[in-house]
């Protein structure tokens, strides 16, 4: 890859911390784009989601979070894998609609949480040269669990991301990393949004049917990209509710 892309950019000489490259501004605008349609259950999020940590593998690797690295290559299977549920995980392969989690689902969640983060923190001392292996190791498992729940079409995947964003937004501060830190503070408010938006959709019976779904505010109205054709299918009764 070209050094261009890497090399951090300078906009404004008397703020030299306000460094970004090419690659993190790319990789914020797929980002960007990708939660806008989870928010509005567009299955367009799963490709530019595809896109997005893609070239966070680059990125994170360059700043030394190797555990967010290694989280994006997961990403990559678990985006596939949310792409086909939400377009086939439905009753008779039909698309998704959103449920909600169980308490015997939570506890199994915790409990993966709670064994992985001490492996993981350790893994990332004893292994790599980062300087933050524990605050790194916290958001990673977190985001694993939350990017699980998203693929489910699980309501309260939103909780969870909020929780991990509020995490990461200082650790890439902390990395230098201004416009991703940014992008997570952008993500907050999108979740907080998410949760408003499938809440809604929960009540009026129309998950998965774009037709139907509430729109959640004016940015997000402009900036929702067309479903995909053949993608839309009625929508079915909610489940586990």
């Amino acid at each position: 890859m070209s050094d261009w892309f890497l090399t951090p950019l300078i906009p404004l000489q008397s703020l030299p911390w306000l460094q970004m490259s090419p690659l993190e501004i790319t990789a914020t605008i797929f980002g960007l784009w990708s939660v806008i349609a989870y928010v509005r259950e567009s299955v367009w999020a799963w490709p530019s989601g595809l896109i997005n940590v893609a070239l966070y593998i680059l990125l994170f690797w360059q700043a030394r979070l190797y555990g967010d690295t290694g989280l994006q290559v997961v990403y990559v299977v678990l985006q596939i894998y949310g792409w086909w549920q939400w377009m086939h995980g439905g009753a008779n392969r039909r698309e998704l609609t959103i449920t909600r989690t169980s308490p015997r689902q939570w506890l199994t969640l915790g409990a993966i949480a709670v064994l992985a983060y001490v492996p993981m923190g350790f893994l990332l001392e004893r292994f790599t040269d980062t300087d933050v292996p524990w605050w790194d190791a916290a958001p990673t498992v977190s985001s694993l669990i939350a990017q699980w729940m998203i693929s489910k079409k699980k309501l309260e995947n939103w909780w969870v991301w909020i929780v991990t964003d509020l995490v990461y937004i200082p650790l890439y501060a902390y990395k230098h990393l201004y416009l991703t830190a940014g992008l997570y503070a952008v993500f907050l408010i999108l979740c907080i949004m998410g949760v408003r938006s499938w809440t809604q959709s929960v009540r009026a019976g129309t998950s998965g049917s774009l037709s139907a779904r509430p729109n959640c505010s004016a940015a997000a109205r402009g900036a929702s990209p067309p479903e995909p054709p053949g993608s839309a299918t009625p929508s079915s009764s909610l489940e586990g509710l």
